[in-house]
């Protein structure tokens, strides 16, 4: 009797390799396809403060003792976080765990906005009022007739207290529009500063109204007007500020403003600052009389420069740094122009990254999605386009607790409104911005919002205007944007779609082939009468669709023109594209 063969188990070894093989499939498959958009994140703000306040409470004595004195009533915890990396660095301002400010830096490219260049007016357009000038760079600046007017852009939010006019000058200088092609011809040298860089196909913009920024005065070396930041409400300190502005020793037609950072500080503090300055001016005028061609002749400071100068004022409790280099150079900064700000500085040596030991990571990564939730359990979807920024607030899985939802609607909006605020901050979205709030009917729920939104957007250094809830329940707000968002530096067009986000369908596909097809039939069919030979090359799914469920309709297009049509697809094509052949010809009809 024949034994009976047992089939051979598989090898441990085999059974891996195709384990192996399987996962490798799969991963294959998933790479194929678009990523899935994420989720929205729900980030709980109540457990960020804990963890801040925890950390406020593990600083040396001596520190929450001088934060105490310092910030007087204000009791908030603010960090400034810092991580640089081989590509780009990054800096968040944190007010209790929250994430308020966000600022990234590409280590490859020159930080444009604020930048000094000596150029030549290269073209006058007169229907644009406008010059072009080249600076030694790939695009030239564009520069408004406006912009070449003394004293054209004074900024509204600061009061001038005191005139520093040039008595005599020997420079024709160009008094209004119709004086700029006279003063500024074609070919002529002329100093601008970056106001805004180049975004897309844009080049930068600039003015002749120049602006060196220090820690607690603007030097505004052409100017000739001396003023104080209207954002310093207190009459007694602006009274104080304006006699210190009387003091400072100016050289004859150029101006400063006391900024915001200025309130209360001693009179020495605006000396020392104003020394600094006028050193920077200097090094500035020497190279404008030494160069003969555009070039820069100065750039505003890196983030870690600009962390001293702007970010770390008296209100910060404390700064963390990832790299040493970086840690050494903020240090050697701050010593020259705040060194009682030193203690505030800590190089952080954890092996965990310093954005995920402080929770900012989460915080950033929800910036760059298009919807964000809010407590209440409402939300908020924003779309960035060229022409503006569309926010749409939604109620999503709220948690009202009264049945008609009047309390829950007034609460989602309060709520958006903050939101929104700092997600403008956040993701650096400037131009025109609309938001369609939830429906309100009582015009006192439409106040609060409005007066929720005013309060939320008042520490945001970008000019803003705010108009009022129209009666479509819009809200429009403009905001003042130096560079590209943040987002354009992450993400791009899609090289599929060119930025449209949409494609056309296989069924509009084949319907525009047949189109066509008839078409070119009808006029070589009226010339010649013989049977004609044509090839379409196209993508694989608009042949499926004229192969299936279109097939009837190609039939009857060959029967009723004596036409013969072959088809060529390639995975290579663009879905959208196709091209027609004569094939006795070979010459190209679409």
């Amino acid at each position: 009797m024949a034994r009976r063969k047992r089939p051979r188990a598989k090898s441990p070894r085999n059974s891996k390799r195709s384990n192996s093989t399987d996962r490798k499939d799969q991963a294959d498959n998933d790479l194929t396809v678009a990523p899935v958009e994420p989720a929205p994140l729900h980030i709980d703000k109540g457990v960020l403060r804990e963890t801040a306040l925890e950390r406020a409470k593990n600083r040396p004595i001596r520190e929450r003792i001088m934060a105490f004195f310092r910030r007087e009533k204000n009791q908030d915890y603010k960090e400034i976080i810092i991580n640089t990396e081989a590509l780009e660095r990054r800096v968040a301002m944190m007010e209790n765990g929250i994430l308020q400010g966000f600022d990234i830096e590409r280590l490859d490219k020159d930080r444009m906005v604020g930048a000094i260049f000596k150029g030549k007016v290269q073209n006058l357009e007169a229907g644009l009022k406008a010059a072009f000038v080249n600076i030694g760079q790939e695009k030239n600046a564009f520069l408004h007739y406006w912009d070449m007017l003394p004293g054209a852009n004074n900024d509204p939010s600061v009061e001038i207290v005191r005139q520093n006019q040039k008595k005599t000058s020997g420079k024709d200088e160009a008094k209004s529009v119709g004086d700029i092609p006279r003063v500024f011809p074609i070919g002529s040298e002329i100093v601008v500063q970056i106001t805004k860089a180049q975004i897309g196909s844009k080049g930068p913009r600039t003015t002749t109204n120049l602006s060196l920024p220090g820690r607690f005065l603007v030097l505004m070396p052409y100017a000739g007007q001396c003023g104080i930041s209207r954002k310093i409400e207190d009459k007694a300190e602006r009274k104080r500020l304006k006699r210190i502005l009387s003091n400072l020793s100016l050289r004859e037609g150029m101006g400063v403003i006391i900024r915001t950072a200025g309130q209360n500080k001693p009179e020495r503090f605006f000396v020392r600052d104003l020394h600094l300055q006028m050193q920077q001016w200097d090094q500035i005028e020497a190279k404008i009389k030494t160069e003969k061609k555009p070039t820069l002749l100065y750039q505003e400071p890196d983030l870690i420069g600009l962390t001293a100068r702007d970010f770390l004022t008296d209100d910060v409790d404390r700064v963390q740094i990832d790299n040493r280099d970086d840690y050494e150079r903020l240090i050697d900064t701050i010593q020259r122009i705040s060194p009682k700000s030193k203690s505030k500085v800590a190089l952080f040596e954890e092996q965990i990254p310093i954005f995920e030991r402080f929770n900012v990571e989460r915080q950033i990564e929800q910036t760059f999605m298009r919807r964000v939730l809010l407590p209440s359990g409402g939300e908020i979807v924003m779309e960035e386009t060229e022409a503006l920024v569309s926010i749409d607030v939604n109620t999503g899985s709220h948690k009202g607790n009264r049945k008609d939802g009047k309390n829950f609607i007034l609460q989602a909006n309060l709520e958006a409104a903050s939101e929104v605020a700092r997600q403008m901050r956040l993701r650096n979205l400037g131009g025109l911005v609309i938001i369609d709030f939830i429906d309100m009917k009582n015009r006192g729920d439409q106040r609060k919002v409005t007066q929720r939104m005013k309060v939320s957007m008042a520490e945001d250094k970008a000019k803003h205007n705010i108009l009022p809830i129209s009666e479509l329940g819009i809200m429009q707000i403009s905001r003042q944007r130096h560079d590209e968002s943040n987002s354009s530096g992450v993400y791009e067009s899609c090289p599929y779609c060119k930025g449209r986000g949409i494609v056309k369908s296989s069924r509009a596909v084949s319907i525009e082939i047949q189109r066509v097809v008839s078409g070119v039939v009808r006029r070589i069919y009226g010339e010649s009468g013989d049977g004609i030979s044509l090839k379409v090359f196209l993508h694989p799914t608009a042949l499926r669709r004229l192969r299936g469920p279109d097939a009837s309709l190609l039939e009857k297009l060959e029967k009723n023109y004596d036409l013969k049509i072959n088809f060529e697809a390639s995975e290579t094509f663009h879905m959208e594209n196709y091209k027609i052949v004569d094939e006795s010809t070979g010459k190209e009809i679409r």
